[in-house]
């Protein structure tokens, strides 16, 4: 974990309610995909935690959905306005676990996390199959950024309005991708129900509402095969099946 001050250079709608801040600063703590920032916000006591969805020498950027007073501040922030965030928080995802070719599975903005992993995967030689799920076209992102990769995307939306209509469970059905482990982000039953379809080895990123976002204060512990876990410290990715549902 590193604490600095970073520079907002970019701050722009992508989707519907969803916005894309790219900040500026040193985000050298960041090392695995799933790792996440906490920022502190003018006025607000708690800091907002958002996973990196991808960083460089120069910074790093996050997706964020407006959904309360936190993130309704924030869309409002300009270009060069400086932020106070943690960086390089939490255990990110493993890509050791794939062999060959991995599926990544994820709904909403849990696209975002998964976004580097799949990047470095493919950088490696793995074959990448992602599957995206969103209630509605107007609320997709990053399809194309994954496409762009050269990852096989599928889309499926609950209303059909892009891509497979209904689940990503649906949409696995319908594609068939080859695949020797997965990984997944997003709601957490879709989580669990990825988790209990797909019988190879996996791992899930969980969310839960956090204080510290540092381990400190034990307000985002969930319950694991291996005992009480902190999402913040111990997670936010977790073995399949080490989660208790």
């Amino acid at each position: 974990m590193k604490q600095g001050l970073f520079t907002i250079k970019c701050n722009r709608q992508v989707a519907d309610k969803v916005y894309l801040m790219r900040l500026q600063g040193d985000a050298s703590a960041f090392t695995r995909a799933g790792q996440f920032a906490d920022i502190a916000l003018e006025g607000r006591f708690l800091r907002r935690p958002f996973a990196a969805t991808e960083w460089d020498d120069e910074g790093f950027s996050l997706l964020y959905k407006v959904v309360g007073e936190g993130t309704d501040q924030m869309k409002d922030l300009r270009e060069g306005t400086v932020l106070d965030v943690l960086t390089g928080l939490g255990n990110g995802f493993d890509p050791s676990i794939c062999r060959k070719s991995a599926l990544i599975v994820c709904g909403g903005l849990g696209a975002s996390p998964a976004f580097s992993l799949a990047r470095q995967l493919v950088a490696n030689g793995k074959k990448v199959s992602v599957i995206l799920g969103f209630n509605c076209a107007s609320e997709a992102v990053l399809a194309g950024e994954y496409e762009s990769l050269g990852a096989e995307v599928t889309v499926a939306t609950m209303d059909g309005s892009m891509g497979i209509r209904g689940l990503v469970t649906d949409a696995i059905d319908a594609t068939g991708p080859e695949f020797d482990c997965f990984y997944t982000c997003g709601p957490k039953v879709m989580m669990k129900a990825v988790c209990e379809k797909l019988q190879v080895p996996g791992q899930a990123s969980l969310e839960e509402r956090m204080g510290c976002g540092c381990g400190i204060c034990y307000g985002c512990t969930c319950r694991t095969a291996k005992g009480p876990r902190r999402v913040c410290a111990d997670g936010p990715v977790f073995d399949k099946e080490d989660i208790i549902w």
